[in-house]
């Protein structure tokens, strides 16, 4: 048995696609496909399917994940990568598909490209100023505070015409390991600087594992 990793760009209207119809899309297309792909055993069987530290609606990636299982031994990627490709939805680019190399519980961090209205500025100062930021994380189990400082300790951005361009690296772990996502900033620079974060884009750029190289 193979598991096989389909790497994919999430950009433009499909930000917009739930994980929910996401996998209901990908259950479809792979079946439509005629890939060798494994299904599971029972009553009901179906493919297995699961994704990599799952994007919130709205935001864009250059770096999903999902993976299948296979029975081959040796797949050929460029194969899956064709026959997938034409079936896509607009928006979703399939950039590799390989045999799956790390766990998806190495990923620990995630690098986010923000850009924000100029006037946000003022927000970012109020962040960099402050010598702690809590924000309400909910869970599983309910709701906890958590400092952003710990993890971010200064924003570095860049002004261009009317917006404001950074680059933030946040944990991004699966399970129970920590996983903070860039909308959590977006809150705070609204709630404490005005910053209008409705009209915030974010950009996945990078997953990162623990030994700080790209996922594969």
């Amino acid at each position: 048995m193979t598991t096989v990793r389909i790497f994919f760009e999430k950009r433009g209207e499909s930000a917009y696609i739930s994980l929910l119809d996401l996998q209901r899309v990908f259950h479809r297309l792979l079946k439509i496909s005629d890939l060798p792909v494994w299904y599971t055993q029972g009553f009901n069987p179906h493919i297995y399917l699961s994704f990599s530290c799952p994007l919130s609606l709205g935001q864009e990636s250059l770096c999903e994940s999902c993976e299948v299982k296979t029975e081959q031994e040796q797949i050929d990627g460029a194969v899956w990568q064709s026959a997938l490709q034409p079936l896509m939805p607009r928006g979703i680019r399939i950039t590799k598909v390989a045999p799956a190399q790390e766990k998806v519980g190495e990923i620990a961090t995630a690098a986010y490209e923000i850009t924000m209205p100029v006037q946000s500025a003022a927000a970012i100062d109020i962040y960099n100023t402050a010598s702690s930021a809590e924000v309400t994380k909910k869970t599983k189990r309910g709701q906890k505070t958590l400092d952003l400082k710990e993890h971010l300790a200064h924003i570095d951005y860049e002004t261009q015409g009317e917006m404001i361009h950074f680059t933030v690296l946040l944990p991004c772990g699966s399970g129970e390991a920590l996983n903070l996502n860039p909308s959590l900033l977006m809150d705070y620079l609204k709630d404490h600087g005005g910053a209008p974060a409705w009209q915030c884009q974010v950009l996945r750029t990078h997953l990162y594992t623990k030994q700080g190289t790209d996922f594969a």
